[in-house]
């Protein structure tokens, strides 16, 4: 039974988990959906000493992504970290010129317009960058710094 248990937990089969958690312990409460299932397999992976750090890195990572408490050791948490490494996103922003002012307002602009796109959940690249210099380009124009003219010519 071990064994079945330890090969349903290594592939994350959630129907074999539900069938064999029903069969070993019928007095304790049964996970109510598949996202119940998967989530509790997910808990016990990284608990599981028996299981390779892959699998249990792997789980640890997926739970911290979704809030959820990992069972992992902490001196194993570090290596964990390495083998699946969180994606952090970032933009840069650079605004020029000599006057405070300006480089505020640039920067100001071209900031909202990424926390906007961020805020609509678009964080792709091609979708961020054309914004963001779009409200550059507006921010220019009203300082006066370009003409909108300028504009529909350069691009």
């Amino acid at each position: 039974m071990q064994s079945a248990m330890r090969e349903a937990l290594l592939s994350l089969d959630t129907g074999l988990l539900r069938r064999l958690w029903a069969h070993i312990a019928p007095h304790l409460p049964q996970p109510a959906s598949e996202t119940d299932t998967l989530t509790a397999a997910h808990i016990a992976r990284t608990a599981a000493d028996s299981l390779p750090l892959r699998a249990r890195a792997y789980s640890h990572r997926w739970l911290t992504e979704r809030g959820l408490p990992s069972r992992l050791p902490d001196p194993m948490k570090p290596h964990a970290e390495r083998l699946y490494p969180r994606v952090v996103t970032s933009v840069g922003i650079s605004a020029n010129s000599k006057y405070d002012v300006v480089r505020e307002a640039i920067g100001g602009a071209m900031r909202d317009a990424v926390l906007d796109c961020y805020a609509n959940g678009d964080e792709a690249p091609e979708i961020v960058k054309p914004r963001m210099m779009e409200a550059r380009s507006k921010e220019q124009i009203a300082l006066g710094l370009r003409s909108r003219w300028s504009t529909l010519i350069v691009g």
